[in-house]
């Protein structure tokens, strides 16, 4: 059942309940690198890499809508009725990404938006069109088992959570190794295969790990729990975060326009997936940490302190952590023995991993500032901050790219660096309201 919050909750009872969903992220992080690692040991490393980033990309943009599930599911899922509902509605956008997906890789559509919107080179816009092809299950399938995960963290089941991953994990590893030591095929095509299979066979996993908790889900009574949710609330509850989600998976892409069009734009393309698998493994400990924030803060906060309080420990760590890789030697080791990067590459990816060493420590303090406002069903002012987060990138891209001429992969990330310090100003300032009182 759901943890008990009606007493003041120790960091030890914290971390206990955030180290399996940190778990979850890291073996998800681990996945970006072993992937680079692949392709970067497969003929023409720097192409496929460059389509493997381009393709993740455009297949987390599709999926954005169905990302917040897993939190509107802790919140929402209370009982048979409430259940029923989020469960069509994932359903429901399930079916909609996968659709979107699937118009987006025929041909003539395919045509437009590679060459002649986001200008990748032929080769390059080659391989990311077979990436994209196998990756059609990947935007269903996250919805499916977002809607199950946000069952079992809300029954205090984060363990399971982790399970599922290491079960992806696991898969898509066997079916990268599989194609890597058995078949002929581009590498930008063998990471497309293991994070679809990978994915598919982690949402089976999760729906047979929650068989019970739904059981027991369902026999709630109907008006118990302040669960009875009509679809017009869940609709105006939702929006807002998928498109706060819509907008926030945005700036891959966009991000991705840019650097084609920039100075040295084939090797910000090949190195930046090698960086954002890196820093994602810091990145890992903030994301885990909204799901948390969501599940204890309490119905009226009263558990803000003792969670703040953790989440300034685990911003330092992440950013320690990094900056560790960032600025040693240890870097190009890092790059160039475990990633596979040419030396050249491994040089070039050194600044911009430097610029992004307090990204993580952001990306911890978002995650628990989304968590108030969700946890006091205030999901407007998450939309706004992932906006003007968006906003800021696009401008300092413009300014950067097209105005100054810097370099694509550095150049993006300043962008996001600024983009996500002023998203985090103004969820400060906007989160006063529920908390007055607590904090003060």
């Amino acid at each position: 059942m759901q943890m008990s919050i009606s007493e003041a909750l120790g960091q030890k009872k914290i971390f206990y309940f955030w180290f399996p969903l940190a778990t979850t992220w890291l073996m998800i992080a681990s996945e970006g690198i072993f992937l680079a690692v692949i392709i970067a040991r497969l003929p023409d490393p720097k192409y496929n890499l460059a389509a493997y980033g381009v393709a993740y990309s455009v297949a987390i943009f599709i999926e954005s809508p169905i990302i917040m599930i897993m939190s509107a599911s802790t919140v929402l899922a209370k009982n048979r009725k409430s259940f029923h509902k989020l469960r069509n509605f994932t359903y429901f956008l399930s079916d909609l990404v996968t659709l979107i997906m699937i118009i987006l890789v025929i041909p003539p559509v395919y045509h437009v938006f590679a060459r002649k919107i986001i200008a990748l080179p032929e080769k390059v816009a080659h391989l990311t069109h077979l990436s994209c092809l196998v990756l059609l299950p990947w935007p269903g399938a996250i919805g499916y088992r977002r809607l199950y995960q946000g069952i079992l963290i809300r029954r205090n089941l984060t363990r399971r959570v982790s399970y599922g991953t290491l079960i992806r994990l696991l898969s898509m590893a066997s079916i990268a190794l599989v194609c890597y030591n058995f078949f002929r095929l581009e590498g930008a095509l063998i990471v497309g295969l293991a994070l679809s299979g990978g994915v598919m066979l982690e949402a089976l996993g999760v729906k047979m790990m929650t068989k019970t908790s739904v059981k027991k889900l369902i026999r709630i009574n109907d008006n118990s729990g302040g669960g009875d949710i009509s679809y017009r609330y869940l609709l105006l509850f939702y929006f807002p975060l998928a498109l706060t989600s819509l907008l926030s998976l945005s700036i891959p892409p966009l991000i991705t326009f840019f650097m084609g069009r920039s100075y040295m734009a084939i090797e910000s393309l090949a190195v930046l997936p090698v960086i954002n698998s890196l820093v994602f493994i810091f990145r890992s400990i903030g994301l885990s940490y909204q799901e948390v924030g969501i599940a204890l803060l309490g119905e009226r906060n009263e558990q803000y302190k003792p969670l703040r309080n953790f989440a300034l420990f685990l911003g330092v760590f992440a950013v320690s952590g990094l900056s560790l890789v960032a600025f040693t030697p240890f870097s190009i080791f890092w790059f160039h023995k475990i990633s596979g990067l040419s030396l050249k590459l491994s040089q070039f990816a050194l600044l911009p991993t430097r610029i992004l060493a307090f990204y993580p420590g952001l990306m911890v303090l978002l995650s628990f500032q989304r968590a108030l406002m969700i946890n006091n069903r205030r999901t407007r002012p998450v939309t706004i901050a992932t906006a003007i987060e968006l906003l800021a990138i696009l401008a300092v891209l413009l300014v950067t790219i097209n105005i100054m001429g810097i370099i694509g992969v550095v150049a993006a990330a300043v962008a996001m660096v600024v983009g996500r310090i002023l998203a985090n100003i103004y969820l400060f300032l906007s989160y006063s309201s529920p908390l007055k009182g607590i904090y003060e």
